[in-house]
């Protein structure tokens, strides 16, 4: 399955509140369509698989990206819920969004794709890099790219910055303190369920 293109809105009645993926809220509290409002119970496959959508949607992946999170996830000591959660908030589409340089993930992604932001004062354009504890991610060198994430600045789509990163906005540059703590993750999700719906896959 490739990468949702469509409406968002309708995701997040859906699926419930997913802040990375849009910053509007929806005015209907039912879920889309005909029978959105007689839901019937849902059984345990569908709750696992409506958290693993949560997760996907909210970071913009594919399926295949996600089982290979899900893999690398596996072979790291600790929680695999809890591992997956940070290898997903490391990536730097994601950084960038939590420091405040982009409204959404997808905007995040797409000044990383554009190359507009530095890692340790390289260009890095792959949304996907996984940032290390010590790195300085910091907004590129030029008048476009300033003006861009300055714009941006005004509207931050989450108010409170992550207790792992820190940023400077007169000088536009961040630093990865350390790796994030599962209190600090925006999203309401019950990750050891994700882990669950890939368990027969992975």
């Amino acid at each position: 399955m490739s990468r949702y293109r469509g409406p968002r809105l309708r995701i997040v009645r859906r699926l419930g509140e997913l802040p990375g993926l849009t910053r509007k809220s929806a005015r209907r509290a039912y879920a889309p369509g005909q029978h959105g409002q007689n839901r019937k119970k849902r059984s345990e496959y569908a709750i696992r698989l409506e958290e693993k959508q949560k997760l996907r949607l909210n970071y913009g992946l594919t399926e295949k990206q996600m089982l290979r999170y899900v893999r690398k996830a596996r072979r790291v000591t600790g929680s695999t819920g809890q591992v997956l959660l940070q290898l997903l908030e490391m990536r730097l589409d994601n950084t960038v969004f939590r420091m405040g340089m982009a409204p959404t993930i997808p905007g995040a992604r797409q000044l990383v794709n554009h190359g507009h932001v530095t890692v340790n004062g390289r260009v890095v354009n792959i949304a996907s890099y996984q940032c290390r504890p010590g790195e300085e991610i910091a907004v590129r060198d030029n008048e476009a790219s300033k003006k861009l994430v300055e714009s941006n600045l005004q509207y931050p789509g989450l108010a409170n910055l992550p207790n792992h990163l820190e940023f400077d906005k007169n000088k536009l540059t961040g630093k990865v303190n350390s790796v994030i703590e599962r209190e600090w993750v925006a999203l309401q999700v019950n990750e050891l369920l994700v882990v669950e719906y890939y368990s027969r896959q992975a």
